[in-house]
């Protein structure tokens, strides 16, 4: 007589075995994957920046640093008014800090600093405001740059987006054909957008500025936008492939 321990092992490594068979069976019988070849196309243009962010601030420094506080909160508040009256400037306050200068001995002085940006599509408008707040506020340039809009980015992903799954099409199609086959479907296909660097234009533009001030100078430039279609192109036939 086989004692149970044993016959609890022996049925445990039957179970396995007979599970083992029926997937290498089931393994057997499942047809081979189709081949497939991964292709990638994009597409790309260069777009004229339509969208300018300027940053700018205000400073003081004095002993008393409710004094500099003071001075920088009364600049600010004028340059926050003035840049309200634009309709199609963007502002807000991006920035506070104050610090104590400590270079010059027994001279305990504060400075303080607040910034503002703005943010237009209507660059005349923007290189105007920053001249009257250099001119008329006392605030400083700290940076100016370019970019797209969203809704000009939008709009040229989408369509650099039907230019490259064209493009992917065709060469899906033409792998199809090289490897010998005359059929294919898409697999699993993935589309990527990039931003591109920023070119500038070859000339500045000086835009308009009140009367005895300096105009703003600006060079919007270009920027690329590229879009990436990559993935699979699951190949077939739709005849029986020739005998080899």
């Amino acid at each position: 007589m086989i004692p149970e321990s044993l016959h609890r092992v022996f049925s445990a490594i039957m179970r396995g075995a007979c599970a083992a068979l029926t997937i290498s069976i089931a393994e057997a019988q499942m047809p081979p994957s189709p081949p497939s070849v991964t292709v990638t196309a994009s597409a790309t243009t260069s777009v004229a920046n339509d969208h300018l962010q300027a940053s700018m601030r205000a400073e003081a420094e004095n002993a008393s640093a409710a004094a500099a506080a003071s001075q920088v909160n009364a600049a600010i508040g004028r340059a926050l008014t003035m840049a309200k009256s634009v309709p199609t400037i963007k502002v807000a306050t991006t920035g506070y800090t104050t610090y104590q200068v400590t270079d010059k001995p027994n001279a305990q002085r504060w400075h303080v600093v607040q910034t503002i940006s703005l943010e237009s599509t209507d660059f005349t408008a923007v290189a105007t405001l920053i001249t009257r707040l250099q001119d008329e506020g006392g605030l400083l340039l700290s940076n100016m740059g370019f970019s797209l809009s969203d809704k000009t980015r939008h709009e040229t992903e989408d369509r650099l987006t039907q230019e490259a799954i064209k493009g992917w099409q065709e060469r899906a199609q033409r792998a199809t054909q090289g490897l010998g086959f005359d059929a294919w479907r898409p697999g699993h296909v993935t589309v990527q957008t990039e931003g591109g660097r920023v070119y500038p234009l070859p000339r500045m533009q000086a835009l308009a500025a009140p009367a005895g001030a300096a105009p703003v100078a600006v060079e919007a430039g270009t920027s690329d936008v590229t879009v990436t279609v990559s993935g699979e192109a699951v190949l077939d036939w739709t005849r029986p492939p020739p005998s080899r």
